[in-house]
């Protein structure tokens, strides 16, 4: 491989693909089984054994199992060979974007992650993917109509926003679709939604795939708001970037306690608390991959099914240097298919 190549993440690309159908696979086993923690960690331990076998100093910046304390890919964690030469990448993962709507059998699962590489062997990853400490951020994400970001704001009273975003699609506000987290902390989003006559899609989870949804065609949402995950928040602005839409977030503390540890630990000043993040913040460079994997149905992804002998799988992965972006189905013979899991080290069958 060369030194210096414009386009590094073209080595790994395909690989990143293989490492979400590999864990959606895994966590697909628990579908409805009422076990969150053993689908996270088998889909966990797939990805794991994929990136063994990926030529990349993978850096992961953005982890997953904070909140809840289930089984994860952490931050700071180090996946791929880590050969001499190979390209260092940073890594936003969710094994499971919606443990608890797989558990139990819910649309909306997806196995998602984003890569940055460098361009050369010896440059630093770390910051290209920032670790926001804040559990939660206020976001609102919209699609390429709207990706200035200029024209919707954080502050803007929500029928102001509606009104923009419904110009700018050549809407009537009526017509819209918001999709919203099911959250008590929503109430009044959701208040002042219906109040303006706003359709809204309420979700129990998988806030990655719903932020991205606004960008996708035919996806039947305009726009998605409210208060979800920070690492969340990252995955979703790298496939909106290459998507060419928009999202913006703001630190978003979920009481006192965390407040006065952002302020006093963390070293966050009031004005951090109080950045409007957008894509370019979250998601830097233009060597970013976005790839993810349907569990069950969602705005994005098909879930998986199966057809005689075989499980067919459905994946997105996206570029954002040209904003390419391929659908990827795949069928896999359950008579002969394997998934490396790391735990063992060995392939088990599907």
């Amino acid at each position: 491989m060369p030194a210096n190549r414009h386009d590094p993440e073209r080595a790994i690309d395909l690989d990143l693909i293989r490492c979400t159908e590999n864990a959606a696979l895994a966590a697909s086993r628990w579908l409805g089984k009422g076990d969150k923690n053993s689908a996270d960690l088998a889909a966990t331990d797939a990805m794991r054994g994929m990136f063994e076998l990926i030529d990349c100093k993978g850096l992961v910046r953005i982890g997953e199992g904070r909140k809840d304390k289930a089984p994860g890919i952490f931050v700071d964690e180090k996946l791929g060979s880590w050969r001499e030469g190979t390209i260092p990448a940073a890594i936003a993962v969710d094994p499971v974007d919606g443990t608890t709507l797989t558990a139990k059998g819910l649309p909306g699962a997806i196995s998602v992650m984003a890569v940055t590489t460098c361009e050369k062997p010896d440059d630093d990853p770390s910051e290209l993917f920032p670790a926001i400490s804040c559990h939660y951020m206020d976001k609102i994400a919209v699609g390429p109509q709207l990706a200035d970001g200029n024209r919707i704001s954080l502050d803007a009273p929500i029928k102001e926003n509606l009104d923009i975003i419904a110009a700018s699609l050549n809407k009537r506000v009526q017509e819209l679709v918001a999709v919203v987290l099911d959250r008590p902390r929503h109430e009044k989003i959701i208040e002042a939604l219906r109040s303006a006559g706003c359709g809204i899609r309420m979700i129990l989870d998988g806030d990655v795939a719903a932020a991205i949804a606004p960008c996708l065609p035919n996806s039947g949402v305009d726009l998605y708001l409210g208060i979800g995950g920070s690492p969340e928040a990252v995955l979703a602005a790298a496939a909106i970037k290459c998507l060419g839409g928009q999202q913006l977030c703001r630190m978003w503390p979920k009481n006192e306690q965390e407040l006065e540890q952002l302020l006093t630990v963390d070293g966050y000043t009031q004005a951090d608390l109080d950045k409007v993040w957008n894509v370019e913040d979250m998601a830097q460079g233009q060597h970013i991959i976005f790839a993810a994997t349907g569990i069950s149905d969602s705005p994005m992804l098909p879930g998986i099914r199966y057809q005689g002998p075989y499980c067919i799988t459905e994946s997105i992965l996206m570029r954002a240097r040209n904003h390419t972006v391929r659908k990827i189905q795949a069928w896999h013979d359950i008579r002969r298919k394997t998934i490396r899991m790391a735990s063992t080290g060995r392939e088990v069958p599907l």
